[in-house]
């Protein structure tokens, strides 16, 4: 897909707390993503990992989809394009599968505010 189309001020991400203790408003959106597949992969792996923190030793798939729906975090893409993840096509799968590696779950490494602090850092770099 090209990003010739894409939104100014790229892509965002919405988490959203499924436990519901903040209504239906996201916890948080994450903006700056400058391509869909950026922001698919952050929002992916965000899931993921979501779902390995609601997975008790041992339990069976639908009890770690159970606690993911009354505990974790989803994310979802906007604007919403056609090609964007979502969450549902891969959920039965990541309750199946334990993540293979720390990778699959890795999604500070995606989050573009990981830019602005390394930005910040080297800021701070020079003024000392």
């Amino acid at each position: 897909m090209s990003d010739l189309f894409a939104p100014e001020g790229g892509y965002a991400v919405r988490i959203l707390d499924l436990s519901g203790a903040n209504g239906s408003e996201p916890v948080e959106t994450i903006t700056g993503f400058p391509s869909l597949e950026h922001a698919n992969a952050f929002a992916r792996r965000y899931v993921r990992d979501s779902i390995e923190r609601c997975r008790a030793g041992g339990a069976a798939p639908d009890a770690v989809l159970a606690a993911w729906h009354m505990f974790g975090e989803d994310a979802e893409i906007t604007p919403a394009a056609d090609q964007a993840w979502r969450s549902a096509n891969e959920l039965a799968d990541f309750a199946q599968n334990p993540a293979r590696d720390a990778e699959e779950r890795n999604w500070r490494i995606l989050d573009p505010r990981a830019d602005d602090d390394d930005d910040e850092d080297e800021d701070e770099e020079d003024e000392a």
